[in-house]
């Protein structure tokens, strides 16, 4: 098992550089870009790219040709994040967050043009919406979807805002693109994204990044509740507690 061995295993940890630096990376990157990042000669980069882009895992952007992720590499993110060892400690992170807000908390990723809910710890209160995770919300009108649009590169913001169907929801929800980028402006300087009832009528969130060790948003956590027990002005007054709770979770998935 001496050279072909190695040269797969070679080949493999190239493929897995490849993967975790467009990871990381807060916008779509050139062939130069990646050959960079990875210290190999391009026609090497190339060729891997090319096998990841057939394969599902990367996807080129038209015009430029930049590589960015794709489903399959969305995917694969999704179940690391769900897999068991690394959700007992996430669910323990967020059990103590809903103890101390007295609140449904949710962990939330950004895929395409939705948010996946990944964990959820309920609130003892009767009252509750349910959105068990796999559930899929708007990024438009959601507390974790609008803090993901702020927090993208304008570019990127920009092109997704341009292909983004905007649904009323309820009469609250924001339709208009350039009412929505004030929105995300604010948002962006806020570090903290919420939904006053523009996703369900009665229903108010907040929402706070996760982000990896590099500063890369990575995740949201995301308290809400009805509008009977939670005013917007409280769920803002959560938000220091989501961020320690937010913090916790990147000291996690760096543990892991």
């Amino acid at each position: 098992m001496g050279a072909d061995s190695g040269d797969a295993g070679s080949a493999l940890l190239r493929g897995l550089a490849l993967i975790e630096r467009l990871a990381g990376a807060d916008r779509a990157l050139s062939l130069a870009d990646l050959a960079e990042a990875v210290a190999l000669p391009k026609p090497t980069v190339h060729r891997i790219a090319r096998q990841l882009t057939e394969h599902g895992y990367l996807v080129q952007e038209p015009g430029d040709r930049r590589y960015a992720p794709a489903a399959r590499m969305r995917a694969l993110a999704l179940a690391t994040l769900r897999s068991a060892a690394q959700r007992a400690h996430q669910h323990l992170i967020l059990e103590q967050l809903v103890a101390d807000v007295g609140e449904t908390c949710n962990l939330t990723l950004h895929d395409g043009s939705e948010v996946v809910y990944i964990d959820r710890v309920e609130s003892h209160w009767p009252l509750q919406m349910t959105l068990r995770p796999g559930s899929r919300v708007p990024l438009h009108c959601t507390a974790s979807g609008k803090l993901y649009l702020a927090l993208l590169p304008a570019r990127a913001r920009r092109r997704l805002l341009a292909s983004l169907p905007l649904p009323r929801h309820t009469p609250r929800t924001i339709t208009d693109v350039n009412a929505l980028e004030s929105e995300l402006d604010r948002i962006r300087e806020a570090r903290a994204g919420t939904d006053d009832q523009e996703f369900i009528e009665g229903l108010v969130a907040a929402a706070v990044p996760v982000v990896d060790r590099t500063g890369q948003v990575i995740a949201a956590v995301a308290m809400h509740g009805p509008i009977g027990r939670l005013s917007l002005d409280r769920a803002l007054a959560a938000v220091p507690r989501l961020r320690q709770a937010a913090a916790d979770l990147t000291t996690a998935l760096a543990a892991d």
